[in-house]
């Protein structure tokens, strides 16, 4: 049982290997690689939909082929359990981004940004179900126009 929460522990840390520690140098990288930023606002302890958007989608092939070539990429959480608490200064720039970009406080919520912080479009929840079609609608984004 250890080995089993040993190995999803681990694997649920590779899906987040090119995710930015901080929003500021999202913005930064996507300025200057020209790409647009994916800001996704998540509960990684609680959200039953954010889990699995995150599994589903942004653990994906696809996603990770579309990110490497078109998005900078910051996960805006909001963990709900004491041992995963994030650190004060992260916690205050997600409550800002939240305020900004979500200020309903939906979750999962997925907003594509300019590197100015001009939203481009946005998603609430997991729409569809359906990690190929979320994917698609992200890739008709960032083709449609470069920031």
């Amino acid at each position: 049982m250890k080995l089993l929460f040993l190995f999803l522990l681990a694997g649920s840390n590779l899906l987040f290997t090119d995710w930015h520690a901080d929003f500021e140098t999202a913005r930064k990288e996507a300025k200057a690689n020209g790409n647009y930023i994916l800001l996704n606002f998540s509960g990684s302890d609680w959200c039953a939909p954010c889990i699995k958007l995150r599994q589903e989608v942004f653990g994906s092939a696809a996603f990770e082929q579309l990110a490497n070539n078109s998005l900078e990429l910051y996960d805006a959480d909001f963990p709900r359990k004491k041992k995963n608490q994030l650190a004060k200064e992260l916690q205050q720039s997600n409550d800002a981004l939240a305020e900004k970009y979500n200020p309903l406080g939906k979750f999962p919520y997925t907003v594509i940004l300019t590197p100015d912080g001009k939203v481009v479009k946005a998603w609430e929840g997991y729409p569809g179900n359906n990690s190929t079609l979320f994917i698609e609608q992200l890739k008709s984004v960032c083709d449609a126009k470069r920031p």
